[in-house]
């Protein structure tokens, strides 16, 4: 039995091709970040991994490599969320896209303005009164967490409603675990453990931005019309 060129061609949605191009990006967002971030850190005098945020990394006379990483994973987070609204059109769904894409936003807002001095790095650069544009980068950091775990909890939300008790559970986890990571870090961030915090927020945000991403992947429709 054959099947025609007609029949093959008016069954492929690229639509739907399209959409889960996008959500791709959602996957590959933070190994990129952290790859790239990780081997600036470990190759950037005076840099403590114990003792610096990744952020600060963005000062100095190599803070384009780390102001372009975050805004590159900021544009790949952005493109991930039109990927779920595309794929999501109501209810949690949407706003899972919506709080993703201010997740997103936030992160390339956060490459703008860099921070402030911090723990003697750069190398020579004593704390300071803080700047406009490292409260700016404290702003929008804050508002980029926030938003990535309310995008954790509607993503908890859709997946109970299309059947996936478990993905919900984790959602919930990540969730709690950004916004205790992130605000217990910025209390803490003179001290190590402040640090730590903060690195457990990074990581759980990027996971559960790769598990959604994977998640909807596989659930919106083939661009084939087969799964």
């Amino acid at each position: 039995m054959s099947t025609s060129t007609s029949d093959t061609t008016t069954t492929f949605d690229r639509s739907a091709a399209i959409t889960r191009s996008m959500l791709g990006w959602g996957v590959v967002a933070g190994p990129f970040y952290l790859v790239v971030g990780l081997a600036l850190a470990l190759t950037r005098p005076g840099f403590d991994l114990s003792r610096h945020a990744l952020s600060l990394l963005m000062l100095g006379e190599w803070g384009w490599l780390q102001r372009a990483n975050l805004a590159l994973a900021g544009v790949m987070t952005i493109v991930a969320a039109v990927g779920m609204i595309r794929a999501i059109r109501n209810g949690r769904g949407l706003a899972l896209g919506v709080l993703t894409s201010v997740y997103g936003g936030a992160l390339v807002l956060s490459a703008v303005f860099a921070p402030d001095p911090r723990g003697g790095f750069p190398a020579g650069e004593a704390d300071g009164t803080a700047s406009l544009s490292g409260i700016l980068h404290l702003v929008f950091g804050a508002v980029g967490f926030a938003a990535v775990a309310a995008a954790a909890f509607a993503y908890a939300g859709w997946s109970r409603r299309v059947g996936a008790p478990k993905r919900a559970v984790l959602g919930v986890v990540l969730g709690v675990v950004i916004v205790a990571g992130f605000f217990g870090g910025a209390a803490l961030s003179t001290s190590a453990a402040g640090v730590a915090l903060l690195w457990l927020a990074v990581v759980a945000a990027w996971t559960w931005l790769a598990v959604a991403s994977a998640h909807v992947y596989a659930w919106a429709p083939h661009p084939l019309g087969a799964h």
